[in-house]
């Protein structure tokens, strides 16, 4: 569903925001980067958006920049219980090694990973 979401409204900042978290969580953190980079250039105010290329980046070791999204999603007004998690990242970090995506992803997820990267 999200691959036909992407093509039928490929710059819907939302739709790329959902895209470049589902490859992180597939262990593609380069296609997440670049795909969450693209959200953030589009809805460059939104405290999700701005969470997730935190947490991108952090389990790709750019720590500081990861502080950086995380410190940005504040300003722009996360639900309580999104800013409290925000808050507890900033002081403690995530628990992923970096290089590794959260979850192990299946044959399947991945080869719906490189269907999406080929989307683009």
């Amino acid at each position: 569903m999200l691959e036909r979401a992407f093509k039928a409204r490929p710059d819907d900042p939302q739709i790329i925001d959902s895209m470049g978290w589902a490859l992180y969580k597939t262990g593609d953190l380069d296609g997440a980067v670049r795909t969450l980079e693209q959200a953030i250039d589009l809805m460059p105010n939104d405290p999700t958006v701005n969470d997730h290329l935190g947490d991108v980046y952090w389990v790709a070791g750019r720590k500081n920049e990861a502080r950086f999204q995380w410190e940005r999603a504040l300003v722009y007004s996360p639900e309580p219980d999104q800013a409290d998690q925000i808050r507890q990242k900033l002081k403690d970090g995530l628990a992923e090694t970096p290089g590794k995506a959260p979850v192990q992803a299946s044959s399947s997820q991945i080869e719906g990973a490189d269907q999406a990267s080929a989307l683009r």
